[in-house]
């Protein structure tokens, strides 16, 4: 993990890791040594497959466990960002591009949802807009080549 990078998060996400983790650690992560516990109990483990996917469950849960963890330490949780007149995290922007209009909503990465019209402050698009202000025009190096973003509105 990076060195205490600041995770942006709305109260909404927060709450939302806050309930994976308290599920993972008191709930899931037990089951799954259970499992384990009985897998053992049934012998030979060389060729016991369900030994060896709850192996792999517990391995990916510990795992989520610990990203959540760090997640969770270095968040600095984001409101509807009181600026209007700048693009920053937990703002709202309306952009043109090509002809059509699409609005999205800057958050941290833990709550990118692009098909919800949530994008990353780290991702290419997001990274972007950040700083950018009314009447903007916006370049971004996209898969489809470079495209020109302006910006109408900032909510």
């Amino acid at each position: 993990m990076p060195d205490d990078k600041i995770q942006y998060l709305t109260s909404e996400g927060l709450t939302a890791l806050n309930k994976e983790y308290d599920d993972l650690k008191n709930i899931r992560i037990p089951e799954i040594a259970s499992r384990i516990d009985e897998a053992k109990q049934q012998g030979d483990l060389s060729e016991n497959a369900e030994y060896h996917q709850a192996k792999e469950d517990m391995a990916w849960a510990q795992g989520r466990l610990y990203e959540l963890k760090y997640v969770l330490d270095n968040a600095q949780i984001v409101k509807s960002a009181v600026a209007k007149d700048i693009v920053a995290v937990g703002n709202t922007v309306v952009i043109k591009v090509k002809e059509i209009t699409k609005t999205y909503t800057i958050v941290g990465p833990h709550e990118a949802n692009p098909l919800e019209g949530r994008i990353s402050n780290e991702s290419p698009l997001g990274e972007s807009f950040l700083g950018s202000r009314t009447g903007d025009k916006v370049e971004v190096k996209t898969p489809a080549g470079k495209q020109i973003y302006e910006i109408l509105e900032i909510k």
